[in-house]
């Protein structure tokens, strides 16, 4: 099996690091398999921000809601969608940037997130532990402060990498029949729901889960507790001023 998919098919989220610190050279190029990722018209409208400060991680871990693998972990890299330095060298050739608008801010998070996702692959493939921290959009305005970013840039996403200390079961994932589609979308039955989403909830931490939260079913845990409706709009409003105030909300 080619190395490269094997490393996917066996990506675990590690949430337990060892102290050992990830070399200089291991890290750059890591980095610039990063920098290699796919990218809008080449125009590479991201930034990466690389904390290894332990005094930085333990401020930072404050910010992600007190996730303590920020502050285990050797390194934690922000992915930061940024037009900053691309308008400011259009600015320098006497062309007029327009990328102060919404559709901009999406260029430029697509092109981080591909970098991100580089970055992970190969920070697995060299043996190394990856997580995730969805806490980044939602304290976007926080990390803004905390990095001292300018106009123009926007964290979009947030890498914690080391050395794994756990060896975790694999997360389960839907079957490909229920996120391929083929020629066309082609909606789902009531019944086809029920088959794609059944493995998910027959698994036992699933029922220690339901039992936990004292909800009747997954779905709920979901709607009710993990992601509600509440919150969602209370962040989504935190990150739509987030983009007016750096400059992305210009769409008259």
């Amino acid at each position: 099996m080619n190395n490269t998919i094997e490393t996917l098919l066996n990506h675990k989220t590690i949430r337990n690091y060892k102290k050992d610190d990830i070399s200089d050279e291991l890290l750059n190029n890591i980095l610039e398999g990063g920098i290699r990722a796919s990218t809008t018209g080449n125009m590479q409208v991201y930034s990466v921000i690389v904390t290894k400060d332990q005094d930085k991680r333990n401020e930072l871990c404050k910010l992600h809601f007190g996730q303590k693998m920020v502050e285990d972990a050797p390194v934690i890299l922000t992915f930061c969608a940024d037009f900053n330095r691309f308008n400011k060298w259009c600015e320098q050739r006497d062309a007029e940037p327009g990328y102060d608008n919404f559709l901009s801010f999406v260029t430029a998070a697509i092109d981080a997130l591909l970098a991100a996702q580089n970055v992970c692959v190969a920070a697995e493939s060299e043996g190394l532990g990856i997580c995730y921290l969805g806490t980044t959009t939602y304290q976007a305005d926080k990390l803004i402060d905390f990095f001292n970013l300018p106009k123009g840039v926007v964290p979009v996403t947030t890498v914690v990498v080391g050395y794994p200390d756990e060896d975790p079961e694999q997360v389960d994932r839907l079957p490909m029949e229920g996120v391929i589609h083929h020629e066309e979308y082609k909606d789902y039955s009531k019944e086809e729901i029920d088959n794609i989403y059944s493995f998910k909830e027959s698994l036992p931490l699933t029922k220690q889960l339901i039992e936990e939260n004292q909800v009747e079913n997954l779905a709920q845990i979901f709607t009710d507790k993990r992601y509600t409706k509440k919150d969602n709009i209370h962040f989504s409003n935190v990150l739509l001023k987030v983009l007016k105030d750096q400059g992305f909300m210009n769409n008259d």
